[in-house]
């Protein structure tokens, strides 16, 4: 109740979900999702990150509070705000994308971003993605009208030396070219004390990450 006072009521309020710290990708895409033709003018963003204990090589859930409280502290962007859900990931695919649409929509949200594979796991026999990569997106569309919330979809952005964070598509058309960097690559470099590159990373949010390691 206390979340739902704390947004407006007259505009759309699009959710944003995740389970790790939020970086740079993360940030343009639910940013750029106020853009979306589904939301209405003057639409703000609700980032709501599960903080509840996760996979056994996840950033604890204490660790991860810090990163979201300093970089909400960076932005200061009036159209995001910042509130957290103390519930733990359950990896089950489309249902749990379901569960978290109505979840949102109890704390005052109108929309929800969709990511690609989102809450997915893969096979304990083949190793390979459970969950095709876009089924919690269809059943979201599927349900949508009945639950009361409208799916997002989710940006595949990349990021270009000559355009900074561009969608894959575009990337390709322009023929740009795509720096990446992964995330065992990033916790190694973390580890080791390197330069971890601001295109990738907000710095407060990897000074918290060096602090608590």
């Amino acid at each position: 109740a206390e979340v739902r006072e704390s947004l407006p009521d007259d505009v759309d309020v699009v959710a944003f979900q995740c389970r790790n710290p939020v970086h740079r990708a993360h940030y343009e895409l639910f940013t750029r999702a106020l853009d979306d033709p589904l939301i209405g003018e003057g639409g703000v963003v609700l980032v709501h990150p599960t903080c509840g204990p996760t996979q056994a090589d996840d950033i604890p859930g204490n660790v991860r509070y810090k990163t979201y409280e300093v970089l909400k502290e960076e932005t200061a962007n009036p159209r995001v705000n910042w509130e957290y859900l103390p519930y733990s990931m359950h990896m089950a695919g489309p249902r749990e994308a379901i569960q978290h649409m109505i979840i949102r929509k109890n704390f005052g949200c109108t929309h929800f971003i969709i990511g690609r594979d989102m809450a997915g796991s893969k096979s304990s026999v083949t190793g390979e993605d459970f969950y095709g990569a876009y089924d919690a997106q269809d059943i979201a569309n599927a349900n949508a009208e009945k639950l009361g919330v409208t799916p997002v979809p989710s940006l595949n952005l990349v990021y270009t030396e000559g355009e900074g964070y561009v969608t894959a598509d575009a990337a390709k058309e322009k023929g740009l070219e795509i720096k990446k960097l992964s995330g065992t690559k990033f916790r190694k470099m973390l580890r080791g004390g390197e330069d971890i590159p601001e295109w990738f990373a907000f710095k407060s949010v990897v000074s918290v990450l060096r602090e608590n390691q």
